[in-house]
């Protein structure tokens, strides 16, 4: 299967780490016991990460940003406040996940978030220019991510939460998210994505798939009125 057909099924092969923090390296473990490649990506040049990666995350590759975001489907999970030292042009046309978080409390105010009405990852998206972002993987710890899977049909088996503007790109997210071990559940449209940032109640816990879709249409007349 070619690069770009594998990016248009729901079968990706490659999966792009941009960070090489807890969640992304965390990630990437995870991706690795799935079956796919990964490769992992920082500011740095790759060379000078390569050693982390070996130790860190065995199997995964250290690469440039420009060889991630070539991936099947690429994580973004940097400090969110960090999102403009990304590359919209090697991002556009590319499968993304935004798992990154704006908690102010936590990590300090930032205008861009703070006077902006639209989700953090619309903001996001409208600065990657083209990308097709999928909300995901932001509302469970680095640490549960390796701990809480289970195989597919386990009635306990936890679920996490999907929302973007292209279907295509959230039937490749909802594959990937089976394949790491949980149920995906789609919320809807990108600004759904409010529904799991921090504070929120699917953000704080751990749910299964029917939970988490009641707690989805329960925060949707919030939104609304927003």
């Amino acid at each position: 299967m070619s690069s770009q057909s594998a990016r248009t099924s729901q079968h990706a092969t490659t999966i792009g780490i941009l960070g090489a923090g807890r969640v992304g390296t965390a990630l990437a473990r995870q991706a690795l016991k799935a079956g796919y490649q990964v490769r992992i990506a920082t500011r740095q040049p790759a060379a000078e990460n390569a050693l982390l990666v070996d130790i860190v995350t065995p199997g995964a590759v250290a690469v440039q940003s420009s060889q991630a975001a070539a991936s099947d489907l690429v994580v973004l999970a940097i400090p969110l406040h960090k999102y403009r030292t990304l590359n919209p042009g090697e991002l556009a046309g590319r499968i993304v996940i935004d798992a990154m978080n704006y908690w102010a409390p936590v990590d300090g105010v930032f205008d861009d978030f703070e006077s902006d009405p639209r989700t953090s990852s619309e903001v996001v998206e409208e600065f990657l220019q083209g990308a097709r972002v999928v909300k995901s993987l932001n509302h469970i710890g680095y640490h549960e991510l390796e701990e809480d899977n289970k195989p597919a049909g386990m009635p306990t088996r936890r679920a996490l939460a999907l929302a973007g503007d292209d279907a295509q790109a959230k039937a490749v997210v909802e594959s990937f998210i089976d394949r790491l071990g949980y149920d995906a559940v789609d919320a809807g449209f990108l600004a759904a994505g409010r529904s799991f940032e921090p504070a929120t109640e699917i953000f704080t816990g751990s749910h299964t798939a029917n939970q988490l879709r009641a707690l989805i249409q329960k925060a949707r007349p919030l939104a609304a009125a927003a």
